[in-house]
């Protein structure tokens, strides 16, 4: 068997090693073909620089690498580019000034590679000195490639200032492409997040976004016959709907859904064992505190519809915590319709590996119980199965009476009735139950409806002020409107009406009551 390309970006060095290559580069025939100014968003790990590097290596020539691949017969490999390569994957950047310092450096290496000299003070001069002197010297338009040229920006997220002052940095350095358009054969941006282009790609002539090109839906990622084939004999005797399960899943557009290049190596090294490899290596730390911050009703992830203008428009004054969710990898792309003349998109998350694990960190930030999260998840499981709901009740009670104080003296959280179904959905979400929001009946809606197994829970949850009542106003709500009526004719299930009320002064379940079909 070959070997596993385990954290490779080069191409020379993957091939050099023996290691398994998935060729993409019939797609990057078709994007390469003709000049122009391209941008593509993926989430982080995705193969991104990889691809980058492809890229690189086409251009300037290495025909020999390509041996066996498509492009190998396609490409007019007498022709010879002068490639720029800004790579902004390494370290991290705090503020402007170390951001000028690595512009420099990247200026510098790439300057010294080609052989040509640059001495202007500021950066838009020094790149453009870069562009014009490699094509004067090489007798052929540049390439300029840009990986991660987001990164800058989003190490510094979670300070809007900060952020925004690198952004400006950034935009100095990118409209000299706009400047030298003259000069450039072939433009390629990827990074993780999509800026708005009044913020950032105003600097940037005619740069075509190809992140929601179905074309080149599975550019980055392996697809199922990839996985058949390529990877063969590595998965020989996977479960394969296991496999599709935990790691399948993310679509930008296209017909065929693709799995995380990363999970998958790290799966057959690891000895085929199922574990969330991606989500380990990024906490979304930012992102739950925002939705926190923000007081976001976590049911509503479910069934998410946006427009394009909400996927790809993202800026640091402005933070849309939809479109950081399915920029970042953990909502992707389900169904894709045409309404009012424009695309709408379903949005759900990819798999069971990121469906679980968020919702491990929406509990750790709603409700700050870490430690116990565990031992709540396996009663709740085990209560749901079961179609205990004296066990599950109980458990609930326990949840939310051991959330501590400080949690609601730093927002406002569990002054609304959204904050005890998102902390519940949270729940019930990182055990990958199937979850209907605001389920939709001809007299109103249920504000939650969980199935596991062979019991279908239909609830209604009730904020009050009183620490004490006499009735149960949600299940009586549930029972009067019919909530439950449209599940009877499935008898393979039993169905539950639940009835959960809350406090505002006790800041917990006070009442629990159900009826079961």
């Amino acid at each position: 068997m070959k070997n596993l390309p385990l954290g490779i970006n080069t191409l020379e060095k993957l091939l050099r090693d023996d290691c398994v290559y998935v060729d993409k580069t019939m797609m990057a025939y078709q994007l390469i073909n003709q000049a122009g100014a391209y941008f593509l968003s993926r989430p982080r790990r995705f193969g991104k620089s990889l691809f980058v590097d492809t890229l690189k290596s086409i251009f300037e020539g290495n025909q020999g690498l390509f041996e066996g691949l498509y492009i190998h017969d396609h490409w007019d490999w007498n022709r010879r580019f002068p490639v720029i390569k800004l790579d902004f994957a390494g370290g991290v950047i705090g503020n402007r000034q170390e951001l000028n310092e690595n512009i420099r450096e990247i200026l510098a290496r790439n300057s010294q590679r080609l052989g040509v000299a640059t001495d202007k003070p500021g950066i838009s001069g020094l790149f453009t000195d870069l562009i014009a002197g490699s094509v004067e010297k090489y007798g052929e338009r540049a390439v300029v490639l840009v990986d991660e040229y987001d990164k800058p920006i989003l190490d510094s997220i979670d300070k809007p200032g900060v952020a925004a002052d690198i952004r400006e940095g950034l935009k100095n350095l990118y409209s000299v492409l706009k400047e030298q358009d003259a000069n450039l054969q072939f433009v390629f941006m990827t990074g993780v997040s999509k800026f708005s282009k009044v913020s950032l790609f105003s600097g940037i002539n005619q740069l075509t976004d190809i992140t929601l090109d179905a074309r080149y839906s599975s550019l980055c990622g392996y697809t199922h016959q990839d996985l058949q084939t390529v990877f063969h004999a590595h998965l020989a005797g996977v479960d394969w709907d296991e496999l599709r399960l935990w790691y399948n899943g993310y679509s930008w557009g296209g017909t065929e859904r693709v799995y995380n290049p990363f999970d998958i190596l790290q799966f057959i090294a690891r000895g085929l064992d199922y574990r969330s490899y991606w989500f380990e290596t990024g906490s979304p730390s930012f992102l739950v505190k925002l939705f926190r911050q923000e007081c976001y009703f976590l049911p509503g992830l479910e069934g998410i519809e946006a427009s394009e203008e909400i996927l790809d428009s993202f800026d640091v004054e402005r933070i849309n915590p939809v479109t950081l969710l399915f920029q970042t990898g953990y909502l992707t792309i389900e169904a894709v319709n045409t309404r009012m003349r424009r695309k709408i998109y379903t949005l759900r998350p990819p798999n069971y590996e990121v469906r679980a694990a968020l919702n491990d960190q929406f509990i750790n930030a709603y409700t700050d119980l870490v430690n116990e999260k565990l031992g709540l998840q396996q009663q709740i499981y085990d209560a749901l199965h079961q179609g205990n709901l004296t066990v599950l009740t109980g458990v609930i009670k326990r949840l939310f009476a051991g959330i501590p104080w400080r949690n609601f003296m730093h927002g406002d959280l569990p002054e609304f009735e959204g904050y005890y179904a998102s902390v519940l959905y949270a729940f019930f979400a990182s055990l990958d139950a199937t979850i209907i929001p605001e389920d939709i009946t001809c007299l109103g809606q249920a504000d939650l409806t969980v199935i596991m197994g062979t019991h279908i829970y239909v609830m209604e949850f009730k904020l009050v002020d009183n620490a004490t009542i006499e009735n149960n106003p949600a299940l009586d709500q549930v029972i009067a409107r019919q909530y439950a009526d449209k599940y009877r004719g499935d008898t393979s299930k039993t169905v539950h009406e639940v009835g959960l009320v809350f406090s505002r002064s006790q800041r917990g379940l006070i009442r629990a009551d159900w009826r079961s079909l």
